[in-house]
């Protein structure tokens, strides 16, 4: 009989897990509390830095790990510890025995109505990177007209590297995004001007910085080193935003058509919850704490609980699926480990 492995998440670290777990002959069963499969990254439109569409790579992720046990708008009611196992109560009344667990619970986004500063739910034409990742798969949203903004924004690290928000690490993919959204919204209204706002640019991934430079040299976006001290709204409806270019020591002041959000990533409150149900700790940064940060990051400080993807902290897309297959590895050398034990010890007896 295949040995049953929950995965807790049906985003790519849940599916591509799934898929490494089905190839070494074991039986996957992904709960996922949505009603589709792909997590954030489904609701992207194209991926940094290759300009791939979202749906190509979440597609291929499903159809690897088509043959596991899916339950969609499912979560976990409750785990009781057994003896050598886990007894999992799922919301649709379903009950599942295992050994092992993986958490591929992914992040959240920042609420941006919390920096009340910058707009977001007060003026109309403030919107997030969420939402506009939702216009560029769709093309609706009332923010956006047909003939586009004539001058544009981007605030970087909204609800990241922010005492007051309660979030001082970096959120890591916000920077490119916002590099790889500001070239999306020229290529559709060349002559937009577009304006980024940043406090420090960490382009830190392959051909990230090709990207950046692209950005300036080929479309034209100028980038401002300053945190937005406000957002207003003017008479005809525009927004006039306010901050410091910091490397000029001058005060900016701009009146743009749109302004976009980069919300950071912060720990998913229901993984919060979940952890809570087996006494996993959090660490320093409000995700889950690993067992280390070094050679052990898949692994929990519990015996049969493993990690994979942005549950422990911000990740790209090849680091997410990276460790989704690390885990898988590791999931199966605790496995072996523990039929190795139990034969060891029958034959002692």
């Amino acid at each position: 009989m295949k040995e049953n492995i929950l995965i807790i998440g049906g985003g790519i670290a849940g599916l591509e897990a799934a898929s490494q777990l089905l190839k070494l002959g074991y039986n996957p069963i992904i709960v996922e509390r949505s009603g589709r499969l792909g997590g954030h990254v489904a609701d992207w439109n194209r991926l940094f830095p290759d300009m791939t569409p979202a749906e190509e790579v979440v597609s291929r992720l499903v159809a690897g790990a088509s043959e596991a046990n899916i339950f969609l708008n499912t979560e976990i009611s409750f785990i009781n510890r057994l003896k050598d196992s886990y007894n999992v109560m799922l919301s649709n009344g379903v009950s599942i025995i295992t050994k092992i667990m993986l958490f591929a619970t992914g992040f959240s986004l920042f609420d941006a109505s919390k920096k009340e500063e910058y707009g977001y739910g007060v003026y109309n034409q403030v919107m997030t990177n969420s939402d506009l990742e939702r216009w560029f798969n769709t093309g609706h949203d009332c923010r956006i007209t047909e003939e586009g903004p004539s001058a544009m924004g981007f605030v970087h690290c909204v609800g990241s590297r922010d005492e007051k928000a309660r979030n001082s690490q970096c959120s890591k993919v916000c920077c490119i995004t916002a590099v790889k959204q500001a070239i999306e919204m020229k290529q559709k209204f060349p002559d937009a001007m577009i304006y980024c706002f940043y406090m420090d640019l960490r382009m830190f991934g392959k051909k990230f910085e090709d990207f950046y430079i692209s950005a300036q040299r080929d479309y034209g976006i100028r980038f401002i080193r300053g945190r937005v001290s406000e957002v207003s709204e003017n008479i005809e409806g525009k927004l006039v935003v306010k901050a410091e270019d910091t490397l000029s020591g001058r005060p900016v002041k701009v009146t743009l058509d749109l302004l976009v959000l980069m919300s950071g990533i912060v720990c998913d409150h229901q993984t919060c919850r979940t952890a809570g149900m087996l006494s996993l700790p959090l660490d320093s940064d409000g995700f889950l704490k690993s067992r280390d940060n070094i050679a052990d990051i898949t692994a929990s400080p519990k015996e049969g609980i493993f990690y994979a993807g942005a549950c422990t902290g911000p990740k790209t897309v090849p680091e997410t699926l990276a460790e989704a297959r690390s885990a898988a590895l590791e999931i199966h050398n605790h496995i072996i480990s523990l039929s190795e034990e139990l034969n060891s010890n029958s034959e002692g007896q």
